[in-house]
């Protein structure tokens, strides 16, 4: 896709009240120690005002391999999905190992004549970067139904969570621009400035990876962009390897700013190891003058902030904020792709 067109901003429809949500296994198994979260999952979104369902491949116990079913399966479930009129939004249960198995099976005709809020993580930052690296959908990189909204989100504090409850309703049914997120004083700004670009990102190995299919994104995609991502597990030797391919692609060429969220169970990051995260980002950037904003809550450290895949932010890395500069959902009237 190097050199193509990029396709325009593509948003789904704003949830309103009443509309249906579908919890689908995208990746991984459902475990039976977990179904109580799915059940805390569809209680949250009934609590929006949304009604809820399974989707059939989300049963405790079924599992083939490392995911909740084959490639095939999985992809055929998800664009029935896409496809019904009635399913407004897909939630995934989990990440895992198995979107690589099916980006080539998803109907992205589908996604073009509907566009529906896919709300995930994880693994799931592969969809959200190869379809709208197709589709230009904007992506929903967000909590998930096991180890987010009936997991992580249980233990923060309840104002917390009514916050997070009222951030993701505004970003699933506003067609205003919700403006800056809730910060904490975990923020750290790693390299002072400001900037202003599309949101695109995701776990940096994911991102790795999907640059390596024919889905990749075209690297114009990421001309003043802010990129955000995220790790999970491994080494920081990994991490710094990541961003290497990164600049070596020349990505960090034409990034206008970057986000790094909080990062979860690396060995060689803990409290007090040498290099620390921001010392490797810092040391893969080297003289590039971007603002960088460190240890924001996505991804795999929970609760999420959601990141919106590919629209536009604002981020002062001084001041600590990140904005959201438009809206996530269109009126029914507007939905599809837009300038």
């Amino acid at each position: 896709m190097t050199g193509s067109a990029p396709p325009l901003l593509l948003r789904p429809r704003a949830l309103r009240p009443g509309d249906l949500v579908v919890i689908a296994a995208l990746s991984g198994p459902l475990p039976a120690a977990y179904e109580p979260n799915v059940q805390r999952t569809v209680e949250l979104f009934e609590r929006m005002g949304f009604r809820v369902r399974r989707a059939p491949l989300l049963e405790a116990g079924r599992r083939r391999w490392w995911s909740a079913a084959t490639p095939v399966e999985i992809a055929a479930e998800l664009n029935g999905l896409l496809r019904d009129p009635e399913v407004r939004a897909i939630v995934a249960s989990d990440g895992g190992q198995t979107a690589l198995g099916y980006l080539d099976l998803i109907d992205v005709d589908a996604i073009r004549a509907d566009p529906k809020p896919i709300l995930g993580y994880s693994d799931i930052s592969l969809l959200h970067l190869v379809l709208h690296a197709r589709t230009g959908l904007v992506g929903f990189h967000a909590d998930m139904a096991v180890p987010g909204f009936g997991g992580s989100w249980q233990a923060a504090p309840v104002a917390r969570q009514a916050e997070l409850e009222k951030l993701y309703s505004r970003l699933l049914t506003g067609t205003e621009a919700i403006g800056a997120l809730p910060a904490s004083p975990s923020w750290e700004c790693w390299r002072p400035g400001r900037a202003e670009g599309r949101l695109i990102g995701g776990v940096i190995n994911r991102i790795a990876l999907a640059q390596a299919t024919p889905f990749a994104l075209p690297l114009d995609r990421f001309d003043g962009a802010v990129l955000f991502w995220e790790e999970m597990g491994g080494l920081a030797s990994y991490v710094w390897s990541y961003l290497q391919v990164m600049r070596h692609c020349g990505i960090l060429d034409r990034i206008s700013g970057m986000v790094v969220g909080v990062p979860r169970e690396i060995s060689g990051l803990e409290p007090g190891a040498s290099p620390s995260l921001r010392e490797i980002v810092l040391d893969v950037l080297g003289d590039r003058d971007i603002p960088v904003l460190g240890n924001v809550e996505f991804g795999h450290a929970g609760p999420n902030l959601p990141m919106p895949v590919g629209v536009r932010v604002g981020l002062d890395a001084r001041q600590r904020t990140l904005s959201l500069l438009e809206p996530a959902v269109g009126p029914p009237a507007m939905t599809g792709p837009v300038g």
